[in-house]
């Protein structure tokens, strides 16, 4: 793999993977189990913890917490085959869970109230320690969407050029409302509780791979981060694949709009690889300034206005999803994703995000414990 071209050679489809962290929670009372450890056991047993023939993505694993665990899916080029391995994930998490009595939940944080456990590792262990309650309160859950690059160079050269963007698909993918047994008044509330780790959020324009490498090694050699782990930016280049990681969606609870999240960012990636290779500048806008496109989108999901990536001011969230779709027109048809992506704008819009679900189940049951257990039985 050329590591420094300056010239985009992706002449196929870029493939896409997607890892789902999902909550563990109680099959009669919606509690979050403490079961990570018995899950992945099972899991083991079924051989589904281990990725096959060396190939990335297609497997069980464990996450931050004993409340939860992380499926992902093998690399794909087709939405289709994408969703059918996201339903497929979802279903092997969801029998292993099943022996420990939990039931799995896709949502970006727990509704009811939860003291974490943090699961039996060594760099979670020293996380929890250095960090505090930051560590020990974390209980979230993303959708991570792992998209196919040529180059370091080409990977940073799209980042740059994305991440005025990434606000828009944090308001579609919204669906953390409720945090320790409350309704927090956001669609996203996970993206208020990242926001507590020192390295969360958006990037500056880095305009090459090695600025970003140098500035990844600045914030090590601080002692504050770990290690470079735990560079939780909204995007960045993998350390395990050649791959340009989107972290800013929550976990979707509708396994459609989680691959409506992966075509989104693999168009908003082959957009900004162009765009690079034709050495279109990148947008400039501050860290400061995406920070409130970010807070904004957490707070009213799709219910409110957006900050538009272009100007940097206030419209209503349709007007700026559609100037999305607009921006990443060529790369949707290119990839055949087009009428997909469409549909799938048109139902988030008229459905609701998952936030909007959530809110509605609670006040139809009108209990939170209740309403837990329903939303497990929809993911």
């Amino acid at each position: 793999m050329n590591r420094h071209s300056k010239s985009s050679t992706h002449d196929e489809v870029r493939t896409v993977g997607v890892e789902e962290e999902l909550l563990l929670v109680d099959a009669q009372t919606g509690a979050p189990r403490s079961v990570a450890s018995q899950v992945l056991r099972v899991a083991r047993r079924r051989g589904d913890t281990e990725v096959a023939d060396g190939e990335a993505g297609g497997s069980v694993g464990p996450e931050l917490q004993e409340q939860q665990v992380e499926t992902d899916t093998p690399a794909e080029e087709h939405l289709v085959l994408l969703e059918t391995e996201l339903r497929r994930w979802r279903d092997k998490a969801r029998a292993a869970a099943a022996e420990a009595g939990a039931l799995i939940l896709a949502s970006g944080t727990t509704p009811l109230p939860v003291r974490p456990q943090t699961f039996d590792d060594e760099r979670y262990a020293a996380m929890a320690a250095k960090f505090g309650l930051t560590a020990s309160e974390q209980l979230t859950c993303g959708c991570h969407v792992h998209v196919s690059v040529d180059s370091d160079d080409e990977a940073v050269g799209a980042l740059d050029r994305i991440r005025t963007w990434l606000p828009v698909l944090l308001a579609l993918s919204a669906n953390s409302p409720f945090w320790q047994g409350r309704d927090s008044g956001y669609a996203s509330y996970r993206s208020q509780v990242l926001a507590r780790w020192p390295t969360n959020g958006p990037t500056d324009v880095f305009g090459s791979g090695q600025a970003y490498l140098d500035h990844l090694r600045l914030l090590v050699d601080t002692g504050v981060p770990i290690d470079e782990g735990m560079a939780y930016f909204d995007a960045r280049p993998s350390r395990k694949y050649p791959t340009l990681e989107v972290r800013v969606a929550d976990v979707c609870l509708d396994p459609r709009d989680a691959a409506l999240i992966a075509a989104l960012s693999r168009a908003l990636v082959e957009t900004g690889a162009r765009q690079w290779a034709e050495d279109q500048p990148a947008d400039p806008a501050s860290v400061a300034l995406l920070r409130l496109a970010m807070w904004q989108a957490g707070r009213h999901g799709l219910d409110g206005d957006l900050l538009d990536p272009g100007t940097h001011r206030p419209r209503p969230a349709r007007d700026v999803v559609d100037r999305l779709a607009a921006h990443l027109g060529p790369a949707l048809r290119d990839a055949g994703d087009w009428e997909r992506v469409e549909k799938g704008i048109d139902r988030v819009f008229s459905r609701g995000t998952g936030s909007s679900t959530q809110r509605s189940i609670h006040d139809e049951v009108g209990r939170l414990d209740r309403a837990v257990v329903r939303l497990a039985e929809l993911t």
